[in-house]
């Protein structure tokens, strides 16, 4: 039995060890928010946070979850209020919109650990696929993103 905290709540997986957190996500938790895109941890559509830090959930395994704590979109806030999704929003960054879960789930991570974020640092730190191509959206969003959290972190 695999135990971890999913989106605040105590999980248990019984499945075997080395299952996918992805699979776990989607076919026995039907968190359906995280997305299946290339299978090697190499798009980011299956980003979620693992004690905070971004994780590719198609190669990390069950086992790697346990007593650890894991959030996916779903998780991330209740009323999509979170600085991240809320500019996401304002820019219109989706197209198809397949990868954003992930884009988002990784732009937040980031945030945390860079709050006021440079194009460089955007670069070298966000490194998800989008196939439609919003790049300049999605800079523009992460920007938009650290000025909603730094005015959020303000009121506090």
């Amino acid at each position: 039995m695999i135990r971890f905290t999913l989106n605040g709540n105590n999980y248990e997986f019984s499945g075997a060890d080395d299952t996918p957190l992805l699979w776990v996500l989607r076919d026995s938790a039907g968190l359906t928010g995280t997305k299946y895109g290339c299978g090697t941890g190499q798009c980011g559509a299956c980003t979620v946070h693992i004690d905070g830090r971004a994780r590719r959930a198609c190669v990390t395994s069950a086992k790697d979850a346990a007593g650890r704590t894991v959030t996916t979109i779903e998780g991330l806030s209740r009323d999509a209020s979170h600085p991240v999704q809320k500019a996401w929003r304002e820019t219109n960054v989706a197209q198809c919109g397949y990868c954003q879960s992930g884009q988002i789930m990784s732009v937040a991570a980031m945030l945390e650990r860079l709050p006021s974020p440079s194009d460089e640092d955007i670069d070298r730190e966000h490194r998800n696929i989008c196939r439609c191509g919003t790049y300049p959206r999605i800079r523009k969003a992460i920007h938009r993103a650290a000025e909603l959290s730094r005015k959020g972190s303000d009121h506090e």
